[in-house]
């Protein structure tokens, strides 16, 4: 699972990233060996490259100094818990807004980490609840296997 510490060290991750380069995080899923992010981006500026940047590295400061590193990931000053890549992809539409927004969502039950959508705390799903855009049981009705990314 992921504990609790991990998480909050990443909310306060993001809080100081998006101080620099402001974003809105409009769904999110954090698993123990991944995580999915859908972001706006202010109108005219699409550089998410950097926002994940300053996430990593804000992250990364924050771990426990002694922590396993290969040789190049030292050499390279990378912290050993991020993939050098990430997949991302341009919204085209609503419909592929929501399908995205689901497949975030659904996650952690594709992965088999719980039964239901709602028994995963580290999600925006229990937001988009309280926002009611999602009924507390849904349960993945019509989410497309795999929209890209991690799988």
């Amino acid at each position: 699972m992921c504990p609790g510490y991990f998480f909050l060290k990443r909310q306060i991750s993001l809080w100081r990233a998006r101080a620099r380069a402001p974003f809105h995080i409009d769904a999110f899923v954090m698993l123990p060996d991944h995580l999915h992010c859908m972001w706006t981006l202010p109108d005219g500026d699409s550089d998410f490259s950097f926002r994940w940047n300053a996430i990593k590295i804000a992250f990364s400061r924050r771990i426990p100094a002694g922590a396993y590193r290969s040789v190049s990931r030292i050499g390279k000053r990378e912290c050993g818990i991020w993939q050098r890549r990430f997949w991302e992809h341009t919204i085209r539409d609503d419909a592929d807004y929501a399908a995205h927004v689901d497949y975030i969502h659904f996650n952690p039950v594709k992965h088999g980490r719980v039964a239901g959508v709602a028994d995963w705390p580290y999600s925006s799903f229990h937001r988009a609840v309280a926002m009611g855009q999602y009924p507390v049981d849904w349960a993945g009705d019509g989410v497309v296997a795999d929209v890209g990314g991690d799988g």
